[in-house]
């Protein structure tokens, strides 16, 4: 097979592992500012190193704002995605910030709250090359799409707790901000990250109390318990969270350790949770079918349409369900019917 070199210094630089521009390199960014990206791309992609006149270049104010004017968003969330899902993600945004371009990329809006420091970019790297570590550690078998979604979830890490309000003035995770307007990409993604970073405070609540052991009264998941043994908590609340994250629960356990975790323990504390979640038989708990259906809890309750109520009976449904995964439907319907009389002799004493 031939190669043409019209450069006739093109093959030098392949062997030697170095990517550089045929023409000045500030002129070929202004041509196509794409092509900052993708000499980034490429260079994480093969391990090459980027020519020091190629990063005097991109780092370049004029090219900054090119890349932030000039080129589509589709296209340059296309390059960032092939980047998240290439193998080297950590190193390919590492060059983003440090050239830089971490903010012209990941372009945000003016009213966050709290504020974003330009300098935030260095703790989103940070985390990225930290979960990357982890993630190697561990040896966790995530599907391409999961591990897609788990760098996405851990680079924007730092940002979950920002919001930023829109032209209706409505209040939103500045993460829908970034996969929908800077990145173009698909709001099931923008989905998928928010409820990762949703459950992983929850799961910084809960952990600690299931590895402890300790009262879980204390716990404040905002979630109204139905009464069962102490020891059958922890099953409830996991199911409850585990439910939320579906297939994603590994990817919000590997998130959450990184977060909460000690750092010379994350490994182990990682495993002794997965294993944990295994021996109550909640890794796939989402899949649970309800005992009872809307139409049983409404004859139950002799009401003619649903509503509120019978949401709430739902819930506290499934909460059973998650207490007693053996438990067959009549006695879920028993306890039903036990708590339904409690709650009119309440009423009937007016309390």
């Amino acid at each position: 097979m031939l190669v043409e070199d019209f450069t006739k210094r093109g093959l030098n630089d392949l062997k030697s592992g170095k990517i550089v521009t045929p023409l000045p390199p500030k002129e070929t960014f202004l041509d196509d500012p794409l092509r900052v990206l993708r000499a980034i791309r490429f260079s994480a992609r093969f391990e090459f190193e980027m020519d020091e006149e190629l990063k005097l270049a991109a780092s370049d104010n004029d090219v900054k704002s090119a890349i932030g004017g000039k080129i589509g968003r589709e296209r340059i969330g296309h390059e960032i995605d092939l980047m998240i899902s290439g193998n080297q993600p950590d190193k390919a945004i590492t060059y983003i910030s440090e050239l830089g371009l971490f903010w012209v990329v990941f372009t945000l809006p003016e009213n966050c709250k709290p504020s974003i420091s330009q300098e935030d970019d260095r703790i989103c790297v940070e985390y990225m090359n930290l979960g990357m570590r982890q993630f190697l550690e561990v040896g966790c078998s995530f599907t391409n799409e999961q591990r897609r979604i788990y760098l996405y979830a851990l680079l924007f890490l730092p940002l979950r707790k920002i919001v930023y309000i829109d032209n209706k003035r409505k209040t939103f995770p500045i993460v829908n901000y970034i996969f929908k307007n800077s990145l173009k990409l698909k709001v099931s993604d923008a989905d998928d990250v928010t409820r990762l970073h949703n459950g992983v405070q929850k799961l910084l609540c809960l952990i600690p109390f299931v590895l402890s052991n300790e009262d879980m009264s204390k716990i404040d998941l905002e979630i109204d318990l139905i009464e069962v043994p102490v020891k059958l908590k922890p099953r409830i609340l996991l199911g409850l969270v585990l439910r939320e994250m579906k297939d994603l629960w590994r990817v919000a356990l590997m998130l959450w350790s990184i977060v909460g975790g000690e750092v010379e323990k994350r490994k182990e504390v990682f495993m002794e949770v997965e294993r944990e979640i295994l021996k109550l038989g909640l890794e796939k708990v989402w899949e649970v079918k309800p005992l009872v259906n809307g139409k049983d809890i409404m004859k139950h309750l002799e009401l003619e349409k649903g509503g509120p109520v019978v949401s709430e009976w739902q819930r506290k449904l499934l909460q059973w369900q998650l207490a007693y995964p053996s438990g067959s439907l009549e006695e879920c319907v028993d306890w039903m019917k036990r708590e339904i009389e409690k709650k009119r002799a309440r009423t009937s004493r007016g309390e």
